[in-house]
């Protein structure tokens, strides 16, 4: 299923209120508090994280051995971990079930180019899909550029106008 597909679902009054009826009008969830994945190597993807957080607008919030958190205003928190010795020979694939990817909203379409240009050419990192570009398949405006940190874990920048 497609964004536009879900958004659709979503806005829909018969959705809304088959939330609404279950929850007795309460919305018990205003967001995503925190997301922390695991990683091969804290140091290598410590480093990528932290100028991808920094560029970002993210500050670093802590770096402790094994793990490493950055917020950008109190409501958003990332975080690494470094995958213990037991689970460190199985190797990411967003194809398994788990994960795919890991979408960040950009505020402008302008803000996904200078990323591109700016950040991820310079600092040589895979992007997937030949480079930033329009998905009229997820929606009508959206703009978004998909790379991959050194796990290969998909990562996307994006922009949405709506």
């Amino acid at each position: 299923m497609c964004y536009n597909q879900i958004r659709k679902i979503c806005e829909s009054n018969e959705m809304i209120t088959k939330i609404d009826t279950k929850m007795n009008g309460r919305k018990i969830c205003r967001g995503i508090d925190h997301l922390h994945i695991n990683v091969s190597n804290i140091n290598v993807s410590g480093k990528f994280y932290d100028e991808l957080m920094k560029y970002f607008g993210f500050e670093t919030l802590d770096k402790a051995d094994n793990n490493w958190w950055w917020h950008n205003d109190g409501e958003n928190t990332f975080g690494i971990e470094q995958t213990g010795e037991k689970y460190i020979k199985n190797k990411f694939h967003r194809k398994q079930t788990g994960l795919n990817h890991i979408a960040f909203r950009a505020k402008s379409k302008k803000d996904v180019d200078e990323f591109y240009n700016k950040f991820l050419r310079p600092h040589n990192i895979t992007v997937l899909y030949g480079g930033p570009k329009n998905y009229p398949e997820y929606h009508d405006n959206y703009y978004a550029i998909f790379f991959e940190d050194p796990d290969r874990i998909k990562l996307e920048f994006m922009w949405l106008d709506n």
